[in-house]
Protein backbone atom coordinates (compact mmCIF):
# COMPACT_ATOMS: atom_id res chain seq x y z
CA UNK A 1 0.00 0.00 0.00
CA UNK A 2 1.37 3.42 -0.96
CA UNK A 3 1.37 6.52 1.23
CA UNK A 4 -1.43 7.91 -0.93
CA UNK A 5 -3.48 4.73 -0.45
CA UNK A 6 -3.07 5.02 3.34
CA UNK A 7 -4.13 8.67 3.32
CA UNK A 8 -7.20 7.98 1.19
CA UNK A 9 -8.22 5.05 3.43
CA UNK A 10 -8.17 7.39 6.44
CA UNK A 11 -10.07 10.06 4.51
CA UNK A 12 -12.81 7.56 3.68
CA UNK A 13 -13.15 6.55 7.33
CA UNK A 14 -13.51 10.16 8.46
CA UNK A 15 -15.90 10.84 5.59
CA UNK A 16 -18.17 7.97 6.64
CA UNK A 17 -18.68 9.63 10.02
CA UNK A 18 -19.66 12.93 8.43
CA UNK A 19 -22.03 11.21 6.00
CA UNK A 20 -23.72 9.50 8.94
CA UNK A 21 -24.41 12.92 10.45
CA UNK A 22 -25.55 14.71 7.27
CA UNK A 23 -26.54 12.83 4.13
CA UNK A 24 -25.91 14.10 0.60
CA UNK A 25 -29.43 15.49 0.24
CA UNK A 26 -29.04 17.46 3.45
CA UNK A 27 -25.68 18.75 2.32
CA UNK A 28 -27.11 19.89 -1.02
CA UNK A 29 -29.85 21.75 0.82
CA UNK A 30 -27.16 23.90 2.46
CA UNK A 31 -26.00 25.19 -0.92
CA UNK A 32 -28.94 27.61 -1.03
CA UNK A 33 -27.36 29.59 1.82
CA UNK A 34 -23.86 29.83 0.32
CA UNK A 35 -22.66 32.89 -1.58
CA UNK A 36 -21.91 32.35 -5.29
CA UNK A 37 -18.42 30.99 -5.94
CA UNK A 38 -15.62 33.46 -6.62
CA UNK A 39 -13.70 33.02 -9.88
CA UNK A 40 -9.92 32.84 -9.35
CA UNK A 41 -9.01 32.53 -13.01
CA UNK A 42 -8.72 36.25 -13.92
CA UNK A 43 -6.14 36.72 -11.17
CA UNK A 44 -4.33 33.50 -12.09
CA UNK A 45 -4.18 34.52 -15.76
CA UNK A 46 -3.01 38.07 -15.02
CA UNK A 47 0.50 39.18 -15.88
CA UNK A 48 3.12 38.11 -13.37
CA UNK A 49 3.19 35.24 -10.92
CA UNK A 50 0.28 34.54 -8.59
CA UNK A 51 0.39 32.84 -5.23
CA UNK A 52 -2.01 30.26 -3.85
CA UNK A 53 -1.08 30.57 -0.18
CA UNK A 54 -1.75 27.61 2.07
CA UNK A 55 -3.01 27.21 5.63
CA UNK A 56 -1.11 24.06 6.52
CA UNK A 57 -0.21 22.76 9.99
CA UNK A 58 1.67 19.58 9.10
CA UNK A 59 2.35 17.09 6.33
CA UNK A 60 3.24 13.38 6.00
CA UNK A 61 6.67 14.26 4.60
CA UNK A 62 7.72 17.05 7.00
CA UNK A 63 5.63 16.38 10.09
CA UNK A 64 4.75 19.39 12.25
CA UNK A 65 5.11 22.71 10.42
CA UNK A 66 3.25 25.30 12.50
CA UNK A 67 0.59 25.41 15.22
CA UNK A 68 -1.67 27.96 13.44
CA UNK A 69 -4.06 28.49 16.38
CA UNK A 70 -5.79 31.21 14.35
CA UNK A 71 -6.14 30.25 10.66
CA UNK A 72 -8.16 33.43 10.07
CA UNK A 73 -5.23 35.64 11.07
CA UNK A 74 -2.90 33.75 8.74
CA UNK A 75 -5.38 33.83 5.86
CA UNK A 76 -5.95 37.55 6.40
CA UNK A 77 -2.19 38.13 6.15
CA UNK A 78 -2.13 36.17 2.89
CA UNK A 79 -4.99 38.25 1.52
CA UNK A 80 -3.26 41.48 2.53
CA UNK A 81 -0.13 40.29 0.72
CA UNK A 82 -2.07 39.85 -2.52
CA UNK A 83 -2.66 36.10 -2.63
CA UNK A 84 -4.71 35.15 -5.71
CA UNK A 85 -6.27 32.32 -3.73
CA UNK A 86 -5.93 30.72 -0.32
CA UNK A 87 -5.65 26.97 0.10
CA UNK A 88 -7.06 25.55 3.31
CA UNK A 89 -6.08 21.99 4.27
CA UNK A 90 -9.15 20.14 5.52
CA UNK A 91 -7.66 16.63 5.85
CA UNK A 92 -7.49 15.80 9.55
CA UNK A 93 -5.19 12.83 10.17
CA UNK A 94 -2.03 13.69 8.26
CA UNK A 95 -2.37 17.46 7.83
CA UNK A 96 -4.17 18.59 10.99
CA UNK A 97 -6.83 20.50 9.06
CA UNK A 98 -10.61 20.63 9.22
CA UNK A 99 -13.66 21.94 7.45
CA UNK A 100 -14.06 24.29 10.41
CA UNK A 101 -10.85 26.03 9.30
CA UNK A 102 -12.32 26.52 5.84
CA UNK A 103 -15.61 27.87 7.18
CA UNK A 104 -13.81 30.29 9.49
CA UNK A 105 -11.51 31.59 6.76
CA UNK A 106 -14.45 31.95 4.37
CA UNK A 107 -16.23 34.20 6.83
CA UNK A 108 -13.18 36.46 7.13
CA UNK A 109 -11.73 36.96 3.63
CA UNK A 110 -13.06 37.61 0.13
CA UNK A 111 -10.18 35.87 -1.66
CA UNK A 112 -11.13 32.67 -3.55
CA UNK A 113 -10.62 29.59 -1.35
CA UNK A 114 -9.34 26.17 -2.37
CA UNK A 115 -10.44 23.16 -0.38
CA UNK A 116 -7.20 21.17 -0.22
CA UNK A 117 -8.00 17.56 0.54
CA UNK A 118 -8.05 14.08 -0.96
CA UNK A 119 -11.37 14.29 -2.74
CA UNK A 120 -12.56 10.90 -3.93
CA UNK A 121 -16.38 11.12 -3.72
CA UNK A 122 -19.19 13.36 -4.89
CA UNK A 123 -20.09 14.05 -1.26
CA UNK A 124 -16.75 15.81 -0.71
CA UNK A 125 -17.26 18.03 -3.75
CA UNK A 126 -20.68 19.17 -2.51
CA UNK A 127 -19.23 19.47 0.99
CA UNK A 128 -16.53 21.82 -0.31
CA UNK A 129 -19.06 24.14 -1.92
CA UNK A 130 -21.35 24.02 1.12
CA UNK A 131 -18.40 25.12 3.29
CA UNK A 132 -17.76 28.10 1.01
CA UNK A 133 -14.95 26.82 -1.18
CA UNK A 134 -14.50 28.33 -4.63
CA UNK A 135 -11.97 25.77 -5.86
CA UNK A 136 -11.54 22.07 -5.23
CA UNK A 137 -8.49 19.86 -5.70
CA UNK A 138 -8.69 16.65 -7.72
CA UNK A 139 -5.53 14.53 -7.54
CA UNK A 140 -5.26 12.41 -10.67
CA UNK A 141 -3.15 9.76 -8.91
CA UNK A 142 -5.99 9.14 -6.43
CA UNK A 143 -8.77 8.69 -8.99
CA UNK A 144 -9.60 6.33 -11.83
CA UNK A 145 -10.76 7.97 -15.05
CA UNK A 146 -14.54 7.54 -14.63
CA UNK A 147 -14.37 9.01 -11.10
CA UNK A 148 -12.06 11.84 -12.19
CA UNK A 149 -14.46 12.86 -14.97
CA UNK A 150 -17.54 12.51 -12.77
CA UNK A 151 -16.11 14.63 -9.97
CA UNK A 152 -14.76 17.22 -12.41
CA UNK A 153 -18.17 17.53 -14.07
CA UNK A 154 -19.95 17.85 -10.73
CA UNK A 155 -17.54 20.51 -9.50
CA UNK A 156 -18.06 22.56 -12.65
CA UNK A 157 -21.84 22.12 -12.32
CA UNK A 158 -21.59 23.63 -8.83
CA UNK A 159 -19.53 26.55 -10.13
CA UNK A 160 -16.28 25.37 -8.57
CA UNK A 161 -12.94 25.90 -10.28
CA UNK A 162 -11.00 22.64 -10.35
CA UNK A 163 -7.28 22.40 -9.67
CA UNK A 164 -6.27 19.12 -11.30
CA UNK A 165 -3.01 17.81 -9.84
CA UNK A 166 -0.50 15.67 -11.76
CA UNK A 167 3.03 14.44 -11.10
CA UNK A 168 4.01 12.36 -14.14
CA UNK A 169 3.49 12.06 -17.89
CA UNK A 170 0.58 9.60 -17.77
CA UNK A 171 -1.33 11.76 -15.31
CA UNK A 172 -0.64 14.85 -17.42
CA UNK A 173 -2.12 13.13 -20.45
CA UNK A 174 -5.22 12.29 -18.43
CA UNK A 175 -5.55 15.93 -17.32
CA UNK A 176 -5.33 17.12 -20.92
CA UNK A 177 -7.99 14.61 -22.00
CA UNK A 178 -10.18 15.79 -19.12
CA UNK A 179 -9.97 19.35 -20.43
CA UNK A 180 -8.57 20.68 -17.15
CA UNK A 181 -8.13 24.45 -17.31
CA UNK A 182 -6.07 24.76 -14.11
CA UNK A 183 -3.33 22.16 -13.73
CA UNK A 184 -1.02 21.78 -10.74
CA UNK A 185 2.27 19.98 -11.24
CA UNK A 186 3.31 18.53 -7.90
CA UNK A 187 7.03 17.86 -7.56
CA UNK A 188 6.22 15.51 -4.68
CA UNK A 189 5.07 12.00 -5.57
CA UNK A 190 2.28 11.35 -3.08
CA UNK A 191 2.71 7.60 -3.43
CA UNK A 192 6.30 7.66 -2.17
CA UNK A 193 6.73 11.27 -0.87
CA UNK A 194 9.88 11.57 -3.02
CA UNK A 195 10.47 14.99 -4.62
CA UNK A 196 11.41 15.37 -8.28
CA UNK A 197 12.66 18.95 -8.81
CA UNK A 198 12.57 18.47 -12.57
CA UNK A 199 8.92 17.42 -12.74
CA UNK A 200 7.51 20.83 -13.66
CA UNK A 201 10.02 21.48 -16.43
CA UNK A 202 9.41 18.03 -17.88
CA UNK A 203 5.60 18.11 -17.76
CA UNK A 204 4.79 21.75 -18.57
CA UNK A 205 5.55 21.36 -22.32
CA UNK A 206 3.00 18.52 -22.50
CA UNK A 207 0.14 20.88 -21.61
CA UNK A 208 -1.62 23.17 -24.13
CA UNK A 209 -0.64 26.84 -24.00
CA UNK A 210 -4.12 27.92 -22.89
CA UNK A 211 -3.95 25.96 -19.63
CA UNK A 212 -2.95 27.74 -16.42
CA UNK A 213 -0.08 25.91 -14.73
CA UNK A 214 0.58 25.88 -11.01
CA UNK A 215 3.89 24.72 -9.54
CA UNK A 216 3.49 22.82 -6.27
CA UNK A 217 5.90 21.62 -3.53
CA UNK A 218 9.47 22.53 -2.69
CA UNK A 219 9.09 26.29 -3.15
CA UNK A 220 11.44 27.91 -0.68
CA UNK A 221 11.38 31.52 -1.80
CA UNK A 222 11.46 34.07 -4.58
CA UNK A 223 14.27 32.36 -6.49
CA UNK A 224 12.23 29.16 -6.78
CA UNK A 225 9.17 31.10 -7.94
CA UNK A 226 11.25 32.86 -10.57
CA UNK A 227 12.59 29.54 -11.81
CA UNK A 228 9.12 28.08 -12.18
CA UNK A 229 7.82 31.21 -13.90
CA UNK A 230 10.59 30.86 -16.47
CA UNK A 231 9.36 27.33 -17.14
CA UNK A 232 5.77 28.44 -17.71
CA UNK A 233 4.14 28.56 -14.28
CA UNK A 234 1.45 31.19 -13.86
CA UNK A 235 1.08 30.47 -10.16
CA UNK A 236 2.76 28.72 -7.27
CA UNK A 237 1.08 26.90 -4.41
CA UNK A 238 3.12 27.51 -1.26
CA UNK A 239 2.51 26.14 2.22
CA UNK A 240 5.51 25.22 4.37
CA UNK A 241 7.58 28.29 3.48
CA UNK A 242 4.74 30.68 4.28
CA UNK A 243 3.53 29.12 7.54
CA UNK A 244 7.11 29.17 8.86
CA UNK A 245 7.82 32.72 7.70
CA UNK A 246 7.58 35.43 10.33
CA UNK A 247 6.05 37.78 7.75
CA UNK A 248 3.61 35.77 5.61
CA UNK A 249 2.09 38.94 4.16
CA UNK A 250 5.48 40.17 2.98
CA UNK A 251 6.47 36.72 1.71
CA UNK A 252 3.35 36.46 -0.45
CA UNK A 253 3.90 39.96 -1.79
CA UNK A 254 7.52 39.15 -2.71
CA UNK A 255 6.44 36.05 -4.66
CA UNK A 256 3.71 37.90 -6.56
CA UNK A 257 4.09 39.66 -9.90
CA UNK A 258 7.28 37.96 -11.11
CA UNK A 259 7.35 37.91 -14.90
CA UNK A 260 9.25 35.62 -17.27
CA UNK A 261 12.12 36.91 -19.39
CA UNK A 262 10.14 35.79 -22.45
CA UNK A 263 6.36 36.25 -22.80
CA UNK A 264 4.18 33.25 -22.07
CA UNK A 265 3.24 31.38 -25.28
CA UNK A 266 -0.21 32.28 -26.51
CA UNK A 267 -2.71 29.66 -27.65
CA UNK A 268 -3.20 29.36 -31.39
CA UNK A 269 -6.56 30.65 -32.53
CA UNK A 270 -7.95 29.02 -35.65
CA UNK A 271 -10.01 31.30 -37.86
CA UNK A 272 -12.59 29.67 -40.08
CA UNK A 273 -12.81 31.33 -43.52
Amino acid sequence: MTVLDEIVAGVREDLARREAEVDLAGLRARLADVDPPRDPMPALRAAGSSVIAEVKRRSPSKGHLADIPDPVALASAYAAGGAAAISVLTEERRFGGSLADLVAVRAAVDVPLLRKDFVVTEYQVVEARAAGADLVLLIVAALDDPTLHRLHDLARELGLTVLVEVHDEAETERAVTLGAELVGVNARNLKTLAVDPGAFGRLAPLLPADRVLVAESGIGGVADVRGYVEQGARAVLVGETLVRDGDPEGAVRAMTGITPSQPFPQPTVEVTP
